[in-house]
């Protein structure tokens, strides 16, 4: 971890803060990550591809960790991350570089290749496949209890949240989205309200990370993670017109991960993702959860590697 150095960009207005190492010469990854997580959720795999000769960058998003929030959160989009992530390649001068996302940061990496094409060698994303215009008010339809429709309630998510400090919250997350069925509560029972005190953290989640959780969110809040993704997800898939991704991708999902279940399982497996990224990959993790990097840190590492040698050097 000590390897790994930290520095604050000024791009779009707002000062966004930059994980990184490896060489400035060498070929760039990009990690886009999700939500509960932050840079640190790459720390393995960051450090893995700089060993094997490559330059890892992992920003924060706007208003998630160290990064500065926007002056009106609850206008955040989508298209702010992606023109984000543009922002940061251009002040560090990088022309071309991989994607590696999880969760939200899929959902920014697809529409960021389609929009920027010339800056992208290649896709990877965990836990999340390319989501079609429409996808969550549409194709995947959710049961009114679910996380994903409570969170989007104005006030409501800022109310459970309000209940507990911020260490129980991200305590609480962790443990529910590294379940193998849907964080689904009860019509008169709120998210947090799941989990017990007595229940254990997952064992590859030391009390260590959770401390460097709470610390970030403790900065930034959640605000703005509130806002993007879960109060936008009806815009997901508008930023472009051509909705097919072209590049060399790959999608690793742990085949005990809960979102399997809100039909991504089907939507991947049937091969209706391919009309849309049809250079597709998919490798299943065995009893693999929604938080792949850090549960199963050696085998995403070597699948990362795997595809950059066959895309990178090909």
């Amino acid at each position: 971890m000590d390897q790994i150095s930290h520095r604050f960009i000024k791009v779009n207005g707002l000062k966004f803060h930059v994980a990184e190492i490896g060489s400035e010469s060498s070929p760039a990854v990009i990690f886009l990550h999700g939500f509960p997580e932050i840079w640190y959720t790459w720390r393995h795999q960051m450090i893995a591809v700089a060993k094997a000769g490559y330059r890892a960058i992992a920003p924060d998003f706007r208003g998630y960790g160290l990064s500065e929030p926007p002056a009106e959160p609850e206008k955040a989009t989508f298209a702010d991350l992606i023109n984000d992530t543009a922002s940061i390649l251009d002040s560090l001068a990088i022309s071309k570089v991989f994607v590696i996302s999880k969760d939200v940061g899929a959902v920014v990496a697809y529409p960021f290749a389609l929009q920027y094409p010339d800056k992208v060698a290649g896709i990877i994303t965990l836990g999340v496949p390319f989501m079609p215009p429409g996808a969550f008010t549409t194709k995947f339809v959710l049961p009114e209890g679910i996380y994903i429709r409570r969170f989007q309630e104005p006030g409501r998510a800022e109310a459970d949240f309000g209940r507990c400090d911020i260490k129980t919250v991200v305590r609480n997350i962790y443990i529910l989205f590294s379940q193998s069925e849907m964080p689904v509560a009860d019509e008169n029972q709120e998210i947090m309200d799941l989990v017990t005190p007595s229940t254990p953290l997952p064992s590859w989640f030391t009390d260590e990370d959770l401390e460097v959780y709470a610390s970030l969110y403790a900065n930034s809040g959640f605000q703005t993670p509130l806002q993007v993704p879960y109060r936008t997800l009806n815009t997901v898939g508008s930023e472009v017109q051509d909705q097919k991704v072209e590049v060399p991708t790959t999608v690793i999902m742990g085949e005990e991960d809960y979102v399997i279940k809100m039909g991504m399982g089907e939507y991947i497996n049937s091969g209706e993702v391919k009309k849309y990224v049809p250079n597709q990959e998919t490798i299943y993790v065995p009893q693999g959860s929604h938080f792949l990097p850090e549960q199963f840190p050696d085998k995403v590492n070597e699948a990362l590697l795997l595809t950059f040698i066959v895309v990178l050097h090909y």
